[in-house]
């Protein structure tokens, strides 16, 4: 598919609608509390209702994940993910337009002290992060407790790009491209944090096959390259909304032990069993709509 071509002038009307959206973002960040929610909650019953591609998907990993589960309570998940991350949508807007200042006060953050003794090793820290939908916020808020950088990757829309762009910048130390490998080496070897997700599949190429729930799934190599690269300790992070729905639970948990090995699978392996132990616990919140599991062994056809 060829990739789409905007125009250079950002007032284009055809970028009309980019312009909306992310004035419906700025605004939507300092609506109160409960209507935030329950704005979030009707964008994800709309999207559940609407999004049939992407609620087969979702139902499709949850399926291959959680095969103990039957169709009632998959179904009910599906349903969950779509609130949960319509939620996201508007924690997405308040990490990026507001200052996280104003959660402070509804933050437990654990494990504090396996960061600070990461940081005191003195050869920056790469943190693994997970594609929940509280992803975004759980960066702001994590701000307020350490400094820290983070990959990303790039939106096509320019205009959107900027917008994000800049509001990750006013979070996090640096936005860096997720291709810029140097980039990401240099700023954890003049000691930052930095923030990396490795839970997506970005293809063979870039992958080994390790399983995840069970399932064999294409998972970074990056993270280990990055470990070996500059000998920083690889910190695990969780972060999710709490069922009450107005507070939230950071953790930082021990860095991974003997990583990275000279096993690419085993080290693979090793950073999916963390991020199923976090998804576990919020299952909900987790970014299921992404097609995981879209690049299969030699010989397995799609699953989609």
């Amino acid at each position: 598919m060829a990739k789409k071509v905007y125009p250079a002038n950002h007032a284009h009307p055809r970028y009309w609608g980019t312009w909306l959206a992310i004035a419906l973002m700025k605004a939507s960040a300092f609506l109160p509390w409960r209507l935030k929610l329950a704005v979030g909650r009707g964008i994800g019953l709309l999207s559940w209702r609407l999004a049939k591609r992407r609620r087969h998907i979702t139902d499709t990993n949850l399926a291959l994940c959680f095969p103990e589960w039957d169709s009632d309570k998959r179904e009910e998940m599906v349903k969950r993910t779509f609130v949960a991350n319509g939620i996201g949508i508007l924690e997405t807007a308040t990490g990026w337009c507001r200052n996280p200042e104003h959660l402070r006060q509804r933050i437990a953050f654990r494990g504090i002290e396996h960061m600070e003794r990461a940081r005191a090793q003195g050869k920056g820290v790469l943190v693994i992060g997970i594609h929940f939908s509280t992803l975004d916020l759980g960066g702001a808020l994590h701000s307020l407790f350490f400094p820290a950088d983070v990959v990303y990757r790039p939106h096509d829309n320019p205009v959107f790009e900027n917008f994000m762009t800049r509001a990750r910048r006013d979070i996090f130390g640096a936005a860096i491209d997720r291709h810029d490998l140097r980039g990401v080496v240099r700023r954890i070897k003049s000691g930052h944090v930095v923030w990396y997700s490795p839970d997506q599949d970005f293809g063979r190429d870039a992958s080994v096959f390790a399983p995840f729930f069970g399932v064999e799934a294409a998972t970074l190599k990056l993270t280990a390259k990055i470990a070996r690269m500059t000998g920083a300790p690889v910190m695990p992070f969780m972060f999710h909304r709490n069922p009450d729905d107005r507070t939230y639970t950071l953790e930082y948990l021990p860095a991974f032990e003997n990583f990275p090995s000279d096993d690419e699978i085993a080290d693979a392996t090793l950073v999916n069993a963390f991020i199923e132990q976090a998804i576990r616990r919020h299952p909900e919140q987790y970014l299921w709509l992404h097609r995981r599991f879209k690049t299969r062994p030699p010989g397995e056809p799609s699953v989609y």
